[in-house]
């Protein structure tokens, strides 16, 4: 770990920590179910055979874990509403109490308004999926917005489409490979019209989570560097250009179910954009068996194997610690959108490692801060920075095997206890101001 002083960010950047409503909340008798729930009930599709239906019961629990944030010093806490909680009588009535309770600690509710819980019995194939998605928004809004000023509509539509739909290895376990295209173009369009949606109740601070990472060849040969950009399409541009430019890469716009008229919609103007960034991806040309890493396994026949990353120390799950991917990430970025980019806030950055003395996440926090100040001295114009997550939780397919929390959670007894990483951040967020 560095021992030299972290460089002093700019006044009015705003620290966080981030969660999800499935991976915390439980209470799952007092809403609706999901399609996790559907998921996690099924044999076999969960690495412990766990489900999320009582997980940190954060529900009952919320004003300890906003009291942790309050000894924490974070500015903003980005959790999810959950739409079938919302669906459910009484459902926002909890998310009343949560934000009053944050505001009441001067904490921030940054609320991300679909993680991924979607309403079992709706679907991402389906167009009206989207309107469904803007009516749900603005009766959040409408509920909401005198205390939320901060609002993030999606949260990872790439991995949600890549898991969920193409794959089949997270809720609603389909494998519709390219077919999960019409996923990816509904999923945007739902963003715009919440915006929209958003616009409409008078909120004035809009950005969304997009998962984004550098995508390096396995080498120059040029069957690497075609499926690398090939890749680079697949899980960054097609989920950023139309956002920024108004227009799907080229070679996608044509497989998918709009037109201009939707464009125009996933276009509308954000306020900032939210990355949330992991590792980099090596890619090479295909192979006649599957590939993988960190738990994602591409069948062959695809037009790109993804490789691993040799020389770098791994996480628990098997992802390769690359900070200066994060500075590339940005500065790439900054390159390629120009002044379509708008302020960019970090909305995940994190790590899973075991015990309570978590050395390893602390360097690799310290690492990835320092990266991403080096991105600003480059000159990209970052405002935030959130670390995934504050507690231990449900990791979805992993179930409670993964532990990503800078507080350890027992969930025997539901105790909480802070790791050496949340004294870290502690001391680092003092500091800082």
């Amino acid at each position: 770990m560095a021992t030299d002083a972290m460089p002093r960010f700019p006044d009015g950047f705003l620290w966080g920590v981030s969660t999800s409503a499935h991976q915390i909340e439980g209470a799952a008798d007092l809403r609706e179910p999901s399609v996790w729930d559907a998921f996690t009930a099924e044999p076999g599709r969960v690495g412990d055979g766990s489900t999320a239906a009582v997980a940190c019961d954060h529900y009952h629990r919320y004003r300890e874990d906003v009291a942790l944030l309050a000894g924490l010093g974070v500015d903003a806490y980005r959790f999810s509403v959950s739409w079938p909680r919302v669906n459910s009588p009484g459902g926002l009535d909890f998310y009343d109490r949560l934000v009053d309770e944050l505001c009441a600690a001067g904490v921030r509710p940054v609320p991300t308004l679909f993680h991924w819980d979607l309403p079992a019995g709706l679907d991402w194939r389906e167009r009206d999926t989207a309107s469904r998605f803007a009516r749900y928004v603005s009766v959040v809004a409408e509920r909401l917005g005198d205390r939320v000023g901060t609002w993030i509509t999606l949260n990872e539509p790439a991995e949600h489409t890549l898991l969920g739909h193409a794959l089949g290895v997270h809720a609603p376990g389909r494998k519709l490979l390219f077919d999960a295209l019409p996923v990816a173009h509904h999923q945007l369009l739902a963003h715009g019209l919440a915006v929209r949606a958003l616009r409409a109740a008078g909120a004035r601070d809009i950005g969304i989570a997009n998962s984004h990472g550098p995508v390096w060849p396995a080498s120059n040969e040029p069957a690497d560097r075609e499926a690398a950009d090939f890749y680079d399409v697949l899980l960054n541009r097609l989920f950023a250009d139309p956002l920024l430019l108004g227009r799907y890469p080229e070679g996608v716009g044509e497989l998918m179910p709009g037109g201009d008229a939707d464009l125009a919609v996933i276009a509308e103007p954000l306020d900032w954009y939210g990355v949330n960034y992991y590792a980099p991806a090596r890619v090479g040309a295909p192979r006649d068996t599957e590939s993988g890493t960190g738990g994602v396994r591409i069948p062959a026949g695809l037009p790109f194997s993804l490789r691993e990353i040799e020389g770098r120390p791994l996480t628990d799950f098997g992802w390769p610690v690359v900070p200066e991917g994060l500075t590339e990430l940005l500065t790439g970025m900054a390159d390629r959108y120009g002044d379509r980019l708008p302020p960019v806030m970090i909305t995940e950055n994190g790590c899973s490692y075991e015990g309570l003395d978590d050395q390893e996440r602390i360097a690799f926090l310290d690492a990835h801060v320092r990266a991403l100040h080096r991105a600003l001295e480059a000159g990209v114009d970052v405002r935030g920075y959130f670390v995934w997550s504050l507690l231990d939780n449900f990791e979805w397919a992993e179930g409670y095997a993964r532990r990503f929390g800078l507080v350890h959670v027992d969930f025997a007894t539901q105790a909480r206890t802070p790791k050496a990483s949340y004294r870290w951040l502690r001391d680092l967020l003092r500091a800082q101001r």
